[in-house]
């Protein structure tokens, strides 16, 4: 157990800076996906990459933007199975890797079809990154700034995509086809480097748990909770609130995608319909064709490019606010709110360029920057937060997957049909995504529940579908029922005696106390008397008739540090 804990904290972090470490880092995961949405918009207006792909027409050039959709639709659709099989670490090593090899496809690319195989490639990367950076990141976030943590993320694929719109603008002025090849090529640099950090990052405690590594679980959970100490109160009770909420749902029987929709329809249908209605709000329109936005405007060549990297700064600083207030506020409220922002910004749009008066270039320019602004600030972050939070471990990767797989199949259809709808219907096309953008803020308002605040574990509870055979001990403790005279759930009956209760009697094999000290034994130390919450209280009645458990005090729960020094 010490070497475990002396490997797991080898960069010397627990507590909040392993969390705000990891947290930026895997954000790296978002940030490929963020530059390589704008890396195209800046690149589809430059002269060379016109030349050199003999004046492509809007409707290639749609394909070759869009087609990255297409693998990151079938990555993410697989990639829940495969974080299940394998821990999330290793799916961002592999993700990294896949998007590494199409990022230099399209960097070394000599033709169309190059082209558009390094954009398949690539997109398999990203569905993979975007699929379980986010899960990885709920499940290592306590609850109380678990949104914060994605938003925080969040930020991290807009600081993508607000770069690559600079990348493109400084290398418009290179007189060569390294003008588009450059800023392709940077993106292999980046996923390099997330594959090498994927490799320094803890794993998922709730993964670990899940799959019975239960010391390299503790040991994970103390470095994030109980400030490396695996003897730690808090830490100690996360672990029995984790491993009982596991081996609980292990109850329910194979985890199937028939079952899943059939006992968490909600919960999907909520998680697929934010992350599609994210897309078909028209973020999109802006991240990879806002330069031809502009052009339609007024603005003309490389200035077109200059306004979209203005556009991407303050698109960037909009994401800020929502790390001080998703926990504050909740998330309903900041959806709701954005949803009226982008309503009121893209009828905007559309009226000014319809009208194409002299105005309507800066006009364009200033309602298309509130329109991003308010996305990034609502529509952007909540959307990845919600899904891995709102489901239940035993279905998260997948559900989260099937979510995910929604953004992509909308981000597709988007992608594909904006240069060949701005040549159809110009105007209008902005009056489609305010009317989705309604439709969003009626969903939100009649079907989304507030999930700020509340634990992962507790999730059954909000959306009255409950998962497991019996509550968890969080859910005890909330409604105080275990204090009563007469316990609700027979299993967990308060009025028996010392030796007629053991964990064994509530699930068959349920052992949900930390693995001790690396020399067996767990010492008391503290005479004082400790709230030590309903996972010890479970321990210790578990433990009633072990006299071996207790020390000369007849205390139970409370430990000291054994042997944790680093050799």
């Amino acid at each position: 157990m010490t070497g475990n804990r002396g490997r797991s904290a080898s960069h010397g972090l627990t507590g909040k800076p392993l969390l705000y470490f990891t947290s930026v880092f895997v954000s790296l995961g978002v940030f490929l996906f963020g530059y390589d949405q704008g890396v195209m918009s800046g690149i589809i207006t430059g002269s060379y990459f016109k030349d050199y792909f003999n004046q492509p027409t809007r409707a290639e050039i749609g394909t070759m933007v869009a087609i990255l959709e297409i693998g990151a639709l079938i990555a993410s659709l697989g990639v829940g199975r495969i974080g299940d099989m394998i821990g999330r670490r290793k799916t961002i090593l592999y993700g990294s890797a896949i998007f590494f090899v199409g990022g230099a496809l399209q960097a070394f690319s000599t033709g169309m079809p190059m082209m558009i195989l390094g954009r398949i490639i690539a997109g398999l990367g990203v569905g993979a990154l975007s699929t379980i950076v986010p899960v990885y990141q709920s499940e290592i976030s306590p609850p109380h700034n678990r949104g914060k943590l994605a938003c925080i993320e969040f930020t991290g694929n807009i600081s993508g995509y607000a770069a690559s719109v600079w990348v493109d603008y400084g290398c418009s002025f290179i007189p060569s086809d390294y003008a588009w090849r450059v800023p392709l090529a940077l993106q292999c640099f980046m996923g390099l480097l997330l594959g090498v950090g994927s490799l320094v990052i803890c794993e998922s405690p709730r993964w670990l748990l899940d799959n019975d590594h239960d010391e390299e679980g503790i040991v994970v959970i103390a470095n994030l909770y109980g400030g490396g100490d695996i003897h730690n109160d808090k830490a100690r009770q996360e672990y029995r609130e984790i491993k009982m909420n596991v081996l609980l749902q292990r109850q329910e029987g194979e985890r199937t995608y028939r079952e899943m929709f059939r006992k968490y329809y909600k919960r999907l249908f909520i998680a697929m319909s934010a992350q599609a209605l994210a897309q078909l709000n028209g973020i999109n329109v802006i991240s990879y064709y806002a330069p031809l936005v502009f052009e339609s405007a007024g603005w003309v060549g490389r200035n077109a490019i200059l306004m979209t990297g203005i556009n991407g700064i303050t698109y960037l600083l909009s994401t800020i606010p929502p790390w001080y207030l998703v926990d504050r506020w909740g998330r309903r409220v900041i959806l709701l709110s954005g949803a009226v922002a982008m309503i009121f910004s893209l009828s905007a749009i559309s009226y000014f360029i319809f009208i194409d008066v002299r105005q309507t270039p800066v006009l364009t320019v200033l309602f298309v920057m509130i329109y991003n602004a308010a996305f990034g600030a609502s529509w952007g972050p909540i959307p990845w937060l919600y899904p891995p939070e709102i489901l239940p471990l035993s279905i998260r990767a997948k559900g989260a997957s099937l979510s995910t797989a929604a953004n992509w199949l909308c981000n597709y259809i988007v992608g594909e049909m904006t240069p060949i709808l701005q040549e159809w219907i110009k105007w209008r096309l902005y009056l489609v995504h305010a009317f989705f953008c309604a439709v969003s803020f009626v969903l939100v308002y009649f079907l989304y529940p507030e999930t700020a605040n509340v634990r992962l574990e507790d999730m059954d509870q909000l959306f009255g579908d409950a998962t497991t055979a019996m509550p968890t001990p969080a859910q005890h403790a909330e409604v105080e029922s275990l204090m009563s005279a007469r316990s609700p759930v027979p299993s967990l009956d308060i009025r028996r005696g010392p030796g007629q209760f053991s964990a064994d009697h509530a699930i068959p094999g349920l052992d949900i106390n930390p693995p001790a000290g690396h020399d067996g034994k767990v010492q008391p130390v503290d005479e004082t008397p400790k709230r030590e919450g309903m996972g010890g209280w479970i321990s210790r009645l578990a433990n009633g008739g072990r006299k071996d458990s207790k020390g000369s005090n007849g205390q139970a729960g409370s430990y000291r540090r054994l042997g944790q020094d680093d050799n």
